[in-house]
């Protein structure tokens, strides 16, 4: 199955359309998306795997690999290192996404296969759908929705399902 999110902020989800916050810089075709330029890549992205913060709730229910976040984990989003776009251990010795955050955007984490296959240098990274910041503010690229919406994305997903950003 494939989510559609568009443009304007709706993700469907199946019966209904939610809200969701994109990137502060709008969406972009995944062929112009560069590193931090605050961009949503426009595209079919599968969905990889769920990340979870274990002490702030338990592993939500889907269907989809799931792994707990660690107080050391991070995020390369360094273009020039071989670690690009990938998961890493902090403290790291290139730029990196800290996962385990104070707030809580990232208690709830899904991948999204953008520029992962193989990762190329500068065409952005850390593409993920989180928690919504209040009032949808938007995000630095990301897919961003309320927690409850995101645990509902997760339950209906398989594997081999996908999120569209669309125009």
């Amino acid at each position: 199955m494939i989510f559609a999110v568009t443009a304007d902020g709706w993700l469907d989800l199946g019966r209904r359309r939610v809200r969701c916050a994109l990137g502060k810089g709008g969406v972009t075709p995944a062929s112009e998306k560069r590193e931090g330029d605050l961009a949503s890549p426009l595209g079919v992205w599968p969905m990889r795997r769920v990340l979870y913060r274990p002490d702030r709730g338990a592993a939500p229910a889907t269907a989809l690999a799931t792994r707990l976040i660690r107080p050391d984990d991070g995020w390369c989003d360094a273009p020039g290192d071989p670690a690009y776009n990938r998961a890493v251990t902090l403290p790291y010795g290139a730029s990196a996404e800290t996962m385990w955050r104070d707030d809580e955007l990232y208690d709830l984490v899904l991948v999204l296969g953008h520029n992962d296959d193989p990762p190329v240098a500068g065409l952005g990274s850390c593409i993920f759908a989180h928690i919504a910041r209040p009032g949808y503010a938007p995000t630095e690229g990301c897919v961003a929705l309320a927690r409850a919406d995101l645990e509902a994305l997760l339950a209906a997903a398989r594997p081999g399902d996908a999120v569209a950003i669309q125009p």
